[in-house]
């Protein structure tokens, strides 16, 4: 006889637990997409640091660097030394002569500063004036160039001319080599002469050309 067959119930049995199915595999490319953008990013970033360690010349943040300025008595192809002034007024024509006194009086400056100088060439010692005009309007400034341009017109006084220095033994530069230029509204004009005899030359020429840049010592 056959034996009694067992038929387990729900109870006995162990209850089956659900499998999630594997996510799917991403593809190739576009792993490769992330990690170039991440190098990107790591690349901006680091251009950025570095961009700011430049701007910041000595690396520490917000500290700028600090301005160089030259002195215009020692910057060029002479040196100079200041004698007398600067002096500044606001009367052109009363320190002038000649026509040009006549048509700064019919056309007044805004400004007027003027200083002496001495410098040197081997044995060759130079006194050197520079006035600086300061006109209304740049049209105004070119007229004035034009005029004291021009063989005897007349000049700015320098301070030995009109008694404001005491310079012994001191040139009269007026008769000595002349140069003068106009930015803007400003005029600056250079008269320079040797001490002692010795006649104008190619180097005080030259110290009178040199000497336009002093204009920026009176401003």
């Amino acid at each position: 006889m056959a034996g009694e067959q067992y038929n387990p119930g729900v109870s006995d049995t162990a209850p089956l637990r659900a499998v999630r199915p594997a996510p799917p595999n991403r593809p190739r490319g576009t792993q490769w997409l992330l990690r170039g953008a991440g190098l990107v990013a790591v690349a901006v970033v680091a251009g950025l640091i570095w961009g700011l360690l430049r701007t910041s010349g000595s690396g520490v943040e917000g500290q700028a660097e600090p301005t160089v300025t030259e002195d215009p008595l020692t910057s060029g192809a002479f040196d100079y030394t200041v004698v007398a002034g600067p002096q500044r007024s606001t009367d052109c024509a009363g320190n002038a002569y000649g026509d040009v006194a006549d048509w700064l009086a019919s056309t007044p400056c805004s400004r007027l500063d003027r200083a002496l100088y001495t410098t040197g060439s081997g044995e060759a010692r130079a006194l050197v004036s520079v006035v600086l005009v300061t006109m209304p309007d740049a049209g105004g400034a070119r007229q004035l160039k034009a005029i004291t341009d021009t063989e005897g017109t007349g000049n700015i006084n320098d301070l030995v001319r009109d008694g404001t220095a005491n310079l012994p033994g001191a040139p009269e530069v007026a008769g000595g080599e002349y140069a003068s230029t106009a930015e803007g509204s400003e005029v600056t004009i250079v008269e320079a002469a040797y001490f002692g005899e010795r006649a104008a030359d190619d180097t005080l020429a030259r110290i009178a050309a040199d000497a336009l840049r002093l204009s920026a010592a009176l401003r």
